[in-house]
């Protein structure tokens, strides 16, 4: 049965980072997935590029794991707690129109203040569905891995092919492909396969 899967991420390349893998994963499996970003960081964008360079690299970012269309939104960047009721309307709005089974948000152990408005809101407008947290280790003084999905290497090669899509954040460690690599293997030596991304189960809803 096609699931209905939504990635919520905070700023361009967060949905990435946290579940890259497994969204190429779900893709190849003929799942239903949508990706969200809701802000594009223009006020983070280095001088020597242009203000709107982020929303052309999370394009071809998503399109290598196969994402033809994210919905891109315009809220500052590190300035999520003062736009918390117009980020959960806007989440609203998103439940109403793609009506997902499953969303990926940042983890309740992010400690950045964009990271946890997005997940405490992701948790008041999804009431109905399962949540899952993806981790960040870099914002995550402790995480949870509850969960645990699979990978196999054409999964985490896309993941890392979509990374270097953004020229903006190369100088940034965790785009590093070997730190990439290494946490997915970490992931999956705790599941006894080559390859995984674990989460934390924020909510789980059997139908």
């Amino acid at each position: 049965m096609t699931r209905k899967i939504l990635i919520i991420s905070p700023h361009t390349d967060d949905g990435e980072l946290g579940c890259g893998g497994s969204i190429a994963r779900f893709i190849e499996e003929g799942d239903e997935v949508s990706y969200a970003a809701l802000s594009c960081c223009e006020k983070s964008v280095p001088p020597e590029y242009p203000p709107d360079i982020l929303s052309h690299e999370v394009k071809k970012a998503t399109r290598i794991l196969g994402i033809k269309k994210p919905v891109l939104f315009g809220f500052d960047v590190r300035e999520f707690p003062r736009w918390r009721q117009e980020i959960l309307d806007t989440l609203i709005h998103l439940r109403k129109d793609l009506q997902p089974d499953m969303v990926f948000t940042p983890s309740s152990y992010d400690t950045h203040q964009d990271h946890k408005t997005t997940m405490e809101e992701t948790l008041r407008a999804f009431k109905q569905c399962t949540i899952l947290g993806y981790e960040q280790p870099w914002n995550n003084i402790s995480f949870n891995t509850g969960a645990f999905i699979q990978l196999d290497e054409n999964h985490i090669q896309k993941k890392i092919d979509a990374l270097q899509c953004y020229e903006t954040q190369k100088d940034r460690s965790y785009l590093n492909e070997n730190f990439i690599r290494g946490l997915a293997m970490t992931r999956g030596t705790q599941i006894e396969q080559q390859y995984a991304e674990a989460f934390e189960v924020i909510k789980w809803v059997m139908r």
